[in-house]
């Protein structure tokens, strides 16, 4: 089990760095999505299946889709539909292909060898998983919602495109 936490940590990794690295924001995305299951495999084999399922639920599955449409609209994705042909090398196929390959291997492995407990041996439930959230870092989570929010304003601020504004911030008269 501790080969197969390494190798889905390592494809994390990886993925994360291709995330970063890549001008293409579909070829990103998928990078991510890549991330977010290989993570969600390293919450599987630490005893966490229920954190691993909401981990591809909610992350790679819910929030990938609104980014994706978050994509087509701007129009990021745009560099593409002028070359038709660019999705049929297989060099635009391997990175993805070989890391998913990968993922699924390590996950064959840990579901054939028994992979519902952690690596020392016991399992971790949903509640100890919100006892250990909500109890000791309660403060840390309502800092964060804070945070979230604060970048949701600037974003609708920034989407709108207030007119009234000035760019130092003071509103015209």
């Amino acid at each position: 089990m501790y080969a197969v936490f390494y190798i889905s940590g390592a494809v994390a990794v990886i993925s994360s760095v291709m995330v970063v690295t890549r001008s293409n924001a579909v070829h990103a995305l998928l990078y991510l999505i890549t991330s977010l299951i290989s993570v969600a495999l390293m919450f599987f084999v630490l005893g966490a299946p229920f954190v691993a399922a909401l981990q591809v639920m909610i992350y790679a599955a819910a929030i990938m889709v609104l980014l994706a449409f978050a994509i087509m609209l701007s129009g990021s994705g745009i560099e593409t539909q002028n070359d038709p042909g660019l999705f049929r090398r297989p060099m635009i196929w391997a990175g993805p292909v070989a890391l998913a390959g990968v993922l699924l291997c390590g996950l064959i492995y840990a579901v054939t060898s028994g992979g519902h407990t952690s690596l020392d041996g016991a399992a971790v439930t949903p509640e100890q998983v919100s006892g250990a959230l909500f109890s000791p870092y309660l403060l840390g989570l309502e800092l964060i919602s804070l945070l979230l929010l604060g970048a949701l304003v600037g974003a609708c601020r920034v989407g709108t495109g207030d007119k009234n504004a000035e760019p130092g911030g003071t509103e015209k008269g």
